[in-house]
C-alpha cells in the first residue's frame, strides 16, 4: 500500500511559477512510474507529465512541454512538478499518481493517486 500526499499548490501569477511536490509513503517498488494529472473545473482529468523511476525518461502532454518540468528524487520517494509560466485556463486540481507498470496516460492506468492539490493562476 502507497500513500500520496500532494502539496505546493496556491495562487500563482500568470508567467510566475509554482512548485508542486509529491511525497509517497508506504511500502513502495523500487522501479515506478509517477505522473501528474490535472482536473480543470468541469471537465475530464488531464495528462500533465509522468517520470519513471528507472531510467528517468520523462513525458509531458503537448501543452505544457517546454513550460512544466517533472522529477523525482527516488532517495526520498517524492516528485516534483516545476511549473513554469502557467496560464489562467490552467487553474485546477493537480493530482499525483504512482503506478508499478508502464507509462500511461490514462489516470485509470495507475494504481495509486493522492488528494489533488489546488492550483489557482489569476494575477
Amino acid at each position: 500500500q502507497v500513500s500520496l500526499f500532494e502539496s505546493g499548490g496556491g495562487l500563482v501569477q500568470p508567467g510566475g511559477s509554482l512548485k508542486l511536490s509529491c511525497a509517497a509513503s508506504g511500502r513502495t517498488s523500487s522501479t515506478y512510474t509517477m505522473a501528474w494529472f490535472r482536473q480543470a473545473p468541469g471537465k475530464e482529468r488531464e495528462f500533465v507529465a509522468a517520470i519513471s523511476s528507472s531510467d528517468a525518461v520523462t513525458y509531458y502532454a503537448d501543452s505544457m512541454e517546454g513550460r512544466f518540468i517533472i522529477s523525482i528524487d527516488t532517495a526520498k520517494n517524492t516528485k516534483f512538478l516545476q511549473m513554469n509560466a502557467p496560464r489562467p485556463e490552467e487553474t485546477d486540481m493537480d493530482y499525483c499518481e504512482r503506478g508499478e507498470r508502464t507509462y500511461a496516460n490514462d489516470p485509470e492506468a495507475y494504481d495509486y493517486w493522492g488528494q489533488g492539490t489546488q492550483v489557482t493562476v489569476s494575477s
